[in-house]
Parts: structure tokens; sequence; C-alpha cells
């Protein structure tokens, strides 16, 4: 594959995909595309240094992104527990766990499966990892609870300061027998069993505690069955509520159990689910909130292996899903731009862009492993075929698309300067000692300046589906940067890192 191809365009042609893809090179192949291709490394360092920017509690002494100081300090206090750490989901000062625990389980995948392209940033993005696991462990230390949000949303929302300075409600949220939480319970277990095996061979200690409790986490989010959002409707909606239902949790959670114990009663647990938690519902999609898509891939990889015949309704609807977001199929369950970016509805579009992405190219790996490619009708998905689409988005973020523009932070000549981001938007402590009250931000808010202060590798939410930007603090659904944007692009600029 020619190191600089490009998009797809509108419209790509409904032929078989080798014959499209040739069709397409040879009258695009330089369409949007940047002369010199993408330094993918640099890109790799810069998107999990914006972990450090999104830190919360006492920083350490080799924080990089200087002008963070530390925050939430008391997280815990009204509820007589220590909750320090973890981190702010995205623009704003609240620990929303069920998109960190997501965000933890999509970091750990990245170094599970692209371990070896890493390199020299492993040790960065086994701290990145180790600084959600920490403060999940915290989360789930008292027996019978899990603590699921630090902050009022509606509080800090209402205030635009820096964490270094706010003021607002830090309200402890949580969930037990009589207020379950199978979603956020389920994550939370996927998240600690995936980050169990990054530290396997790292510090064994800490890899079996992790694993310890996310047995437990387990147990209690699958005897205890319900949506947080229904317990705790009024705190954690509309902000991140389960509209998707807890049940693809659970299978979630199992799944990575079972791929981190390989003990038996997880797949049996998967197959005697399967139907009851409708692992065939919405197979297209995948996020902090829906998990079908990973969990077909996930489970597919032992298939293709042939270690799992009994899971292979899995594979089938892993199959479906890849042929589902395929450019040019007659009823496309994705939308793209003109200028070749997948587009779903909902705010922050970058999201479904690394998350799709990712699963692309984790399957793409297993099918190579397995000499298999995914029939699509008259189509044929090749391996190939599904890291060029997936490469196309990333090269997309970076700068391959209609504005010349890269979509992360300091990557590339030209990027987002005015992000919807506290933290980035006003002066730091050291540059304004005085404390920025709940209001006294507005002025930042609104203003047409840059941000006084980088936050390198935030990649927002991206373009519309005309691929056009508004490099505005106030639209937020296109400048806001979260977790589980990057998360997934750790994996992804890894592997091309390593394959450009």
């Amino acid at each position: 594959m020619a190191r600089n191809s490009c998009c797809f365009p509108a419209g790509f042609p409904s032929f078989p995909l080798t014959l499209a893809l040739i069709f397409f090179l040879s009258v695009n192949l330089l369409r949007h595309c940047s002369a010199g291709g993408h330094d993918y490394r640099d890109a790799l360092r810069k998107s999990i240094l914006f972990f450090e920017g999104q830190r919360s509690g006492k920083l350490p002494p080799d924080q990089r992104i200087k002008w963070r100081k530390d925050s939430a300090l008391h997280d815990g206090a009204s509820a007589g527990v220590d909750l320090t750490g973890g981190y702010y989901d995205a623009g704003d000062n609240v620990k929303f766990v069920f998109p960190m625990a997501f965000t933890t389980t999509l970091l750990s995948w990245s170094i599970i499966d692209f371990k070896r392209n890493i390199g020299s940033e492993l040790g960065n993005a086994v701290k990145a990892v180790k600084w959600a696991t920490d403060f999940l462990l915290k989360a789930t230390a008292k027996e019978g609870v899990i603590y699921v949000q630090v902050g009022d949303a509606f509080s800090d929302h209402s205030c635009w300061e820096r964490p270094e300075d706010m003021d607002t409600l830090r309200t402890v949220y949580k969930i037990d027998q009589n207020h379950p939480g199978s979603d956020v319970a389920g994550e939370i277990a996927a998240a600690l069993a995936a980050a169990s095996i990054v530290f396997r061979s790292l510090d064994s200690s800490y890899s079996s505690l992790l694993l310890d409790r996310a047995v437990k986490v387990f147990e209690f989010a699958n005897r205890h069955r319900g949506a947080y959002s229904s317990s705790l409707h009024s705190a954690v909606c509309p902000f991140y509520c389960d509209f998707d239902g807890y049940q693809d949790e659970l299978l979630w959670g199992a799944a990575w159990l079972h791929k981190a114990t390989r003990r038996r009663q997880y797949r049996e647990y998967i197959v005697k689910n399967e139907v009851i938690l409708r692992a065939g519902d919405t197979i297209n999609e995948f996020g902090w909130d829906n998990k079908h898509a990973g969990i077909n891939v996930l489970i597919s990889k032992e298939v293709l292996m042939g270690r799992a015949p009994d899971l292979k309704s899995f594979q089938v609807n892993a199959d479906a899903f890849i042929c589902s977001i395929l450019p040019g199929i007659s009823h496309p369950q994705v939308q793209y731009s003109p200028g070749g970016l997948i587009v779903k509805p909902g705010v922050c579009n970058m999201q479904h862009v690394t998350s799709l992405s990712f699963l692309l190219l984790a399957y793409s790996n297993y099918l190579s492993h397995a000499n298999h490619a995914v029939p699509c009708g008259s189509m044929s998905a090749t391996p190939a075929l599904l890291k060029h689409i997936a490469k196309r988005q990333v090269d997309y973020i970076l700068g391959d698309n209609p504005q010349r523009m890269s979509y992360m932070v300091g990557y590339g000549p030209r990027y987002p300067l005015r992000i919807h981001h506290r933290g980035s938007s006003l002066p730091s402590v050291a540059a304004h000692p005085a404390q920025i009250g709940c209001k006294g931000g507005s002025n930042y808010f609104f203003s047409p300046n840059p941000n006084p202060n980088r936050l390198i590798g935030a990649v927002v939410g991206g373009p519309n589906i005309t691929d056009s930007f508004p490099d505005a603090r106030p639209f937020f659904q296109e400048s806001e940067p979260t977790t589980y944007v990057n998360a997934p692009l750790v994996g992804l600029l890894a592997y091309f890192s390593a394959h450009p």
C-alpha cells in the first residue's frame, strides 16, 4: 500500500473491493494528502502525553505537562473515602467513572495488541493505564459499594474554572445492591481484567490485585443487575446516561475476564448468556455506552485461531460489523464525509472514528493470522483493505483532510487553537496565581484568542459531515477532547508507526 494513500470519496464504487481500491488509488491517491507522509511516532508520543493533562489528584514528580498542578485533593472526603486521582473525562472537571473505565479498557487493549510497536513509549502508556487503575481500585475497595462519579456535573458545567481552583460541589455518587449499576460495574471489571494482562509481565503482584478485584466487581455486576442511569439518573444523565442497557457490559466484562483468566466459567457464561444479553444487537456500535462490536471482535480472535468453535456466532457478528461500515456498500451503517471521514450521529464524532478504526485494525490482524478475509456479498474485505481504511481515518485526523489541518493539538503546522477545555483555555496557576472563580473564566471562554496552554496530544471532537470545523470553544461538539478518543488511537498510531 502506498504510504500516502488517502481517502475514499463519496459514492465509492460497489463493485468488488479489490477493483474498487485500485480505482480509488488511481483517481484519488493525492487528494488531501500531506506531501511527506506522517510522523506516526511523534503523534503516538503526543497522544499518550495528553493523558497527563487530564490527571486529577496529586501530580507525580515526573509530570511532563507542567502547566497542570495538583487538583481535587479532597475527593471522596464527604463520603469518608479516598477518591483522589483518576482522570477528568474531557474539558470539564468531573470524574465520570463509566467513560474512565472504558478509556482504561481501550488503553490496555492498545498495549496488549500493539505492545511491540509502542517501543520507547511503552513506559508512558503503562503509566497512563496505572493512573486510572489506581483510582478504580479505590473506587471498588469497599465491599458491596462502587463509587461511580465524583463531582456534581450540573454545578461543574455552570462554571468555567481551572481544576486547580474548582470550588464546585464534589458530590460522591455510588452504586450498591439496592441501587445497581451493572453497566458501569461491568466496564470496571473489563478495565481491571484488561489492565491485569498489561501488568502481568511487569508487576505480577499488581496484576493479581487487578484481576482479583475484576472478579469481585463482575460478580457484583452480575448479581445485582440494573442500569446505573436508572439508579442515579439525576446525576449521570444526560452526560453519561447508559442508553444501550447494561447487558453488553456484562458480556464485555466476561469476555475480558475469560481472556485474562482462561477460566472456563467465563466462557460458559458467554455461551449461556449470548442470547439473553443480546450479543447480536447493534453490532456496528462501539464506544463508552455500547460494547457490541468490541465484544464480537474480541471473542472472534479465538474463533479464528480455531480454539472456540462454540463461539462462532461472535465471528459471524464481527464479519457483519465489518461489512456494515465499509464504504461503497448498499446500506452502510456509517456515513463518510466528502473528505473520507467516518461520521455517526451525536456529539464528539472522533470517538467513533478512533474506536471503529481500532476494531478494523485489530480484526485485520486476527484475520491475517488465520489467513481469512470477510465475505461481504460480492465483495471480499481483506486484512489489507481493513488496514487501509483504518489508516485513512488516522491520516485524516493528522491532516489529510479538506481543512488541511491536524485535529491533534500540537501535531503538524496547523491544529485547533481554541479547544473546549477549562485548564487549557485559562491562564495557568504559574501565570496567574490568584484564583479564578466560577464565573471569572467566562471572558476566557468567549475570547477569540488561542488557549494559553497547549494540551499536547488532545484530539478534538472533529469536523461535521461536510468536513467543516469551527475552531471555537463554544462549539463543544467539535472542539472538546476526551480520553476515550485518544485511548484507541494509541493502538492505531503504534501500529502505523511500525507499518507506515
